[in-house]
């Protein structure tokens, strides 16, 4: 039995930093550091949960390349169990360039094999294996992204909680049907501008309004400015911790997911989850890349102690 099964897209991100002025065509510029590393989101999440002390398998669909050995040892590297992954002889595996300016970034993603993945693909066999279903960047799966509904009616009716984070839409539809999608879905997670999008409102209360959903909890991530979490009739703002020696950004929004989400399967408050997320999205912009912070519990425990005075055992 698997504490969380992940299901989502699978890339690897070709990292540039220190880069000499913005890309124009016709033009050459040049970058002083390259980094290459396990991309996604969905695979940062499980990566990192795994780290938290938490059984992870994954589900996800990948090609036959050099690429896809590199996204399965990191996987297996932190623990996360790679047997559902499928290779596809027919799509090569997807991969992201990252150009990273300061605090923000501009991405170009080739989906490859990620966007084959197809509710057919999840039975129920393998939704039983698990006690807890996350899915993340749903508009880079167009495979699954019209059956996400049933995916997780699928998984509720089998026992399972379930938790969701959006992502940004590269198409900028926004096409999903939010009130019924949070029907089957614990803990959404998007971002301030994820979110906005998908309500089409202009206010984060006006938001709220449109799709309160009971039982839902709604943790809405807000960069340096923390996190907002509607429960139970209620919207409370948490503040961030500040890393105020910014490696980069990359991945922290799923590392705070994974922080949140390893205390809330093991039934922790609300609040206790919300501040390990907060605290885990900051010690991920310690370091490049989503991944490379977290190299053990004990690690990130003592990070949380020593560098934020936080201790995720009270």
């Amino acid at each position: 039995m698997h504490d969380v099964l992940v299901i989502g897209e699978l890339n690897i991100d070709l990292i540039l930093d220190d880069i000499q002025g913005f890309p124009e065509i016709e033009k050459e510029i040049l970058a002083n550091r390259m980094t290459m590393t396990l991309g996604s989101s969905s695979a940062i999440f499980a990566s990192n949960l795994s780290v938290l002390d938490t059984n992870v398998a994954f589900l996800g669909k990948i090609g036959t390349d050099l690429f896809a050995n590199l996204v399965l040892d990191s996987l297996e590297e932190k623990g996360v169990n790679t047997d559902y992954i499928i290779k596809s002889k027919e799509h090569n595996t997807g991969a992201t360039i990252v150009m990273n300016y300061g605090m923000e970034r501009a991405n170009v993603t080739f989906p490859g094999a990620m966007a084959h993945l197809t509710e057919s693909d999840i039975t129920d066999s393998l939704l039983r294996t698990a006690k807890h279903l996350h899915i993340s960047s749903i508009f880079m799966q167009p495979g699954l992204k019209d059956d996400l509904i049933s995916i997780l009616r699928r998984a509720k009716l089998l026992g399972l909680t379930t938790s969701i984070d959006p992502q940004w839409d590269p198409a900028e539809k926004w096409d999903i049907d939010l009130t019924k999608l949070l029907l089957y879905v614990d803990v959404f997670l998007p971002n301030r501008q994820e979110f906005l999008h998908l309500t089409k409102c202009k206010s984060i209360a006006e938001g709220i309004d449109q799709v309160r959903t009971k039982g839902t909890i709604i943790i809405i991530k807000d960069g340096v400015n923390g996190a907002l979490m509607w429960h139970n009739g209620k919207l409370s703002s948490h503040p961030a911790h500040v890393n105020k020696n910014v490696i980069d950004c990359i991945g922290a929004g799923d590392s705070f997911d994974a922080g949140f989400i390893s205390n809330f399967i093991k039934g922790k408050s609300h609040n206790h989850c919300l501040e390990f997320g907060i605290i885990t999205g900051a010690i991920n912009t310690t370091a490049a890349g989503g991944t490379t912070a977290f190299k053990s519990y004990d690690q990130i425990v003592k990070l949380a102690k020593e560098k934020y005075q936080y201790n995720p055992f009270n």
